[in-house]
């Protein structure tokens, strides 16, 4: 320790009103070494704090550590009269509430200890749920908006908010916070001319807005001295009786004794430094959470071909008529954030849904850009608004045919994604060999929102995310065979060392010939070998799997991983239509 530690210059300087986040209730306690030893070493930081409205600020900023510090108790209370206090009301005067409590103390006297409460109003309002020890806001990306921190025995010794998010709340109900904390530093030292505080005296000043104290003792002084006790009891107490009644006390039915020393003996000194101070975080009277006030921080988005750009705010109009364009890697980068989801309309078209409870209607076009209609996202969240507009690219390619179809002509195309085929045709086989054979064709369902994520053309960015899409395809289709039920209809004579797609060929083979399943089963085997590519990619091996998985490597990265899901898919269909269909 020094003395930069003992006087809190550093932390007298940093205030709660600039900090990304504010302790709306704390006791930390950090201590090593026995307290009245030489060694010994502590820091305290407490705070408490009220929410109060414009017309009690005046009465509010007298208020100070003894008043709404960790002193104070937060509970309800029954007056005798019927007037009842609620546990998040302040009083100022007995049933006179003045301000309000955002974080409660519930005391648990039968099982022991206390709990502190997150104010349900400011959870409700915030839409918050809570994660662990976080409480995180979902349709915001499921960032964190308040934490706390337990202590050993499993108490809250910290409950912070983040300022953004507290300022917001404030404002809906034009509130300010008012903070009052304290900070304590101690060590025992062998003398003061020897340690790092040679120099120092008591002394009191006030400094940045708050109060400091140097107390310097010694440690004798502090917990030495004299004692004395007094002892009293009762001598009128017939304990043979069954039912022994007391009379008054008197000289005569009671004895006493008394005791005194002294206890000391303690070397060293003891160097304290105390600060105090309060402080109010106000709001800036925007709400965009909790009252839906208007978003000032709004992005531009281009919306000519020249790089003109229009506010998000001129085009949250459903009469705006215009579109936006986006490079197609917006899609994986939302699909990454928790909460969020895709699905398809048509082959061309889709829908991403976020965590906000948006849907956000899109269509590819010929240059590979997504396009949607400017007003589904200037309706967004900021957050979600910002994303979208870096990677908001120049108008390139026309509009999505599909989405015009829908969004214009209010006739959807009849076609359907690859993405969502693929799924459709793997139900379709299963139900084929459940009806057929009387087997279950793989081992385990799959999560289809979560398989609709990986397996998507917009995976395909480069070579090696090509490599790993193909990957996400065996995993989904040929590690889930069952491959014990598949060796029983197996006539091959080497069944057993024979892998999950292998065996589904022989089966194929046993009705089509030996040619026409290996050329039905061309696709799969090239995704098969592409997995491997991912692992160990030698290039003429993988040149070599393109080909089997029938992938047109002149076609853009996101066209070939569509042609990929495409072959694959339509692998798994001639398979059934092979197996099952009557002639």
């Amino acid at each position: 320790m020094d003395q930069d530690w003992i006087l809190q210059k550093k932390e007298a300087r940093r205030t709660y009103s600039k900090s990304t986040w504010v302790p709306l209730r704390a006791a930390l306690d950090n201590e090593h070494g026995n307290v009245k030893n030489l060694g010994y070493s502590s820091e305290f930081f407490g705070c408490g704090s009220v929410a109060f409205s414009p017309e009690n600020h005046e009465i509010a900023d007298k208020l100070s550590w003894m008043d709404i510090g960790l002193i104070r108790t937060i509970g309800p209370y029954a007056y005798e009269d019927g007037y009842y206090s609620t546990i998040d009301e302040y009083q100022y005067n007995d049933k006179e509430p003045i301000g309000v409590h955002l974080v409660l103390e519930l005391p648990l006297p039968v099982v022991g200890g206390r709990q502190w409460i997150l104010n349900p109003d400011l959870v409700a309002a915030l839409r918050l749920i809570k994660e662990g020890s976080n409480w995180v806001r979902p349709e915001e990306n499921f960032v964190v908006v308040a934490r706390e921190i337990l202590d050993e025995n499993g108490e809250q010794c910290l409950i912070e908010i983040k300022r953004e998010h507290l300022l917001d709340y404030l404002a809906a109900r034009n509130l300010a916070l008012r903070l009052s904390y304290y900070r304590q530093r101690v060590e025992n030292v062998i003398s003061l001319e020897s340690s790092d505080y040679a120099g120092l005296e008591d002394y009191k000043e006030e400094r940045d807005g708050g109060r400091y104290e140097l107390r310097i003792r010694d440690i004798n002084d502090v917990f030495g001295g004299s004692w004395a006790m007094f002892r009293t009891w009762r001598t009128d107490v017939d304990e043979e009786e069954d039912a022994p009644v007391m009379g008054p006390e008197t000289n005569e039915n009671t004895g006493y004794e008394s005791s005194q020393g002294h206890k000391g003996g303690y070397e060293g000194v003891r160097v304290e430094g105390e600060f105090w101070r309060d402080e109010w975080i106000d709001h800036r009277g925007t709400s965009t959470r909790v009252r839906g006030d208007a978003d000032s921080n709004l992005p531009q988005f281009i919306v000519e071909t020249d790089g003109t750009r229009l506010p998000s705010a001129e085009l949250n109009s459903e009469d705006i008529g215009r579109w936006l364009w986006f490079r197609s890697s917006i899609v994986s980068e939302l699909l990454e954030l928790r909460g969020f989801s895709l699905g398809w309309c048509t082959a061309e078209t889709g829908r991403i849904k976020s965590t906000s409870g948006n849907s956000i209607h899109f269509g590819i076009n010929f240059s590979d850009l997504i396009t949607i209609y400017a007003y589904d996202i200037a309706r967004l969240p900021a957050w979600e608004q910002h994303i979208w507009a870096a990677q908001n690219v120049v108008p390139d390619g026309k509009v999505s045919s599909e989405l015009l179809d829908s969004q214009v002509k209010a006739q959807p195309a009849s076609t359907h994604a690859v993405e969502e085929l693929l799924l459709e045709v793997m139900a379709m086989l299963e139900n084929g060999f459940r009806e057929s054979f009387d087997i279950s064709l793989f081992t385990h369902e799959i999560n289809r929102l979560e398989a609709i994520k990986h397996i998507s053309r917009f995976a395909s960015k480069d070579q090696a995310s090509l490599l790993r899409l193909a990957k996400e395809l065996v995993r989904v289709f040929s590690d889930r065979l069952n491959v014990g039920e598949l060796r029983k209809l197996s006539t091959h004579s080497n069944k057993d060392k024979l892998g999950s797609n292998k065996l589904l060929e022989d089966i194929l083979a046993q009705k089509v010939g030996t040619e026409k399943a290996r050329s039905v089963f061309g696709p799969i085997a090239g995704a098969y070998d592409m997995r491997v590519g991912d692992a160990h990619p030698t290039s003429s091996k993988i040149g070599e799997a393109l080909k089997l998985a029938g992938i047109d490597d002149n076609k853009s990265l996101l066209r070939q991983g569509e042609q990929l899901i495409l072959n694959f898919g339509k692998s798994i269909w001639l398979t059934g239509k092979l197996l099952f269909e009557k002639p």
